[in-house]
């Protein structure tokens, strides 16, 4: 959850977007933005995804990378 809840915090930063402006344009609640940028790990899908497709992406499988 960290890869994008900095990810999104840093798109957010670059497109000089508050948490508020992003909130509203991405049609989530400020909360669930302030939630998402501190990496709480529950969050749904579905909102996430929202936040995401403002800036062309969205949460997929990806490989597990284990530590050796």
């Amino acid at each position: 959850m960290k890869v994008i809840s900095n990810y999104v915090k840093e798109m957010r930063r670059k497109h000089k977007l508050t948490q508020v402006d992003l909130a509203a344009k991405s049609g989530v609640g400020l909360r669930f933005v302030r939630e998402l940028e501190q990496g709480k790990q529950t969050l749904r899908l579905d909102k996430v995804n929202q936040v995401l497709s403002l800036f062309g992406k969205e949460v997929g499988p990806v490989d597990i990378v284990e530590d050796e």
